[in-house]
């Protein structure tokens, strides 16, 4: 005889153990995640330098430039940034926004399988040539993501 449950019983059973094997497949993920090794928010002393060397450099987006003088004035350091204790800095925000369609870009290209060199290059090439007169917040070239 069946009765008027049964079909939900059976579908909450099926729900049940779609969880509980999800709950054992997370315990795995995070098993094998707290074995890496990761690096964190800590830069060496060579790191600092090249961060430094580009953010003086006439390349660099005026927004690192900025922070850059932070850095000089002794208001953060680049350890505060990469660790993310200066996340709620206004500048430290603005180079964020800046730097994030590249970034959003590189993502993507790495999610596709794209090689690693090809993605560096083509954020290399897509540079915007420094003129020492633009403002950061004002469009100054379009390419075919824009629209």
């Amino acid at each position: 005889m069946t009765f008027p449950y049964d079909s939900a019983r059976q579908q909450l059973q099926a729900w049940q153990q779609d969880l509980d094997a999800r709950g054992a497949q997370l315990e795995k993920v995070a098993l094998e995640a707290s074995r890496v090794q990761s690096r964190g928010g800590d830069l060496s002393p060579a790191d600092i330098a090249e961060i430094e060397k580009f953010a003086k450099s006439k390349d660099a987006p005026n927004a690192l430039r900025d922070l850059q003088r932070k850095v000089d004035s002794g208001a953060l350091s680049w350890q505060d940034i990469a660790s993310g204790r200066a996340v709620h800095d206004p500048d430290v925000q603005r180079a964020m926004q800046t730097s994030m369609p590249s970034l959003k870009r590189a993502y993507a290209g790495i999610k596709e399988g794209q090689n690693l060199d090809d993605i560096v290059a083509a954020g290399q090439q897509r540079a915007r040539p420094s003129r020492g007169d633009y403002d950061d917040d004002l469009p100054s070239d379009f390419t075919e993501d824009a629209f």
